[in-house]
């Protein structure tokens, strides 16, 4: 039997590997890059913009898509790229929860956003972060150039291989 929403599984799956290629990265820099705060950056460091991330993940789809309560991550206590990860394993069990829970990935529903609804489905749900977080990975990637930290050459960070996910979709 296949797993529900197989499709959206395997697309999560491929951007974590870019995911995972970039943290690699990002851990190879001296520590005090990866924080660094810049007024001229997109969140102000590295960091911060993995935290809005990761954020994003939790508020639409923990938050607006589930309902579950969430508490807006705090950019100060999460020092390092270790901590990311942490977040990004729990970022990574809620993706697997709301794939399990929108049975019907396609239907309308109706979710707070601000001071009104929006109709959207669980299939937006789960894509909005995940092309947010292609986003984002791009000013990663021009502010590590910025800080004289250019991505090394080799695997770029964009969508993995179905043979580099496969690992995750089957665990």
């Amino acid at each position: 039997m296949t797993a529900p929403n197989a499709d959206l599984r395997a697309a999560y799956a491929w951007a974590r590997v870019g995911r995972e290629r970039l943290l690699a990265w990002l851990e190879a820099l001296p520590g005090e890059v990866y924080t660094l705060e810049r007024p001229d950056f997109a969140f102000g460091s590295l960091r911060n913009v993995q935290v809005h991330v990761a954020d994003c993940y939790r508020v639409w789809i923990a938050a607006r898509g589930l309902g579950e309560t969430v508490v807006r991550l705090d950019p100060g206590a999460l020092p390092d790229v270790a901590a990311l990860r942490a977040v990004y394993a729990d970022v990574d069990a809620l993706v697997d929860r709301a794939l399990n829970a929108f049975t019907q990935p396609d239907e309308p529903r109706r979710v707070p956003f601000r001071d009104r609804e929006l109709e959207v489905t669980g299939r937006w749900l789960v894509m909005h972060p995940l092309t947010h977080e292609f986003h984002h990975k791009g000013q990663l990637l021009t502010m590590g150039r910025v800080l004289g930290f250019p991505y090394p050459a080799g695997p770029d960070t964009d969508l993995g291989l179905p043979e580099e996910a496969a690992a995750w979709l089957n665990s």
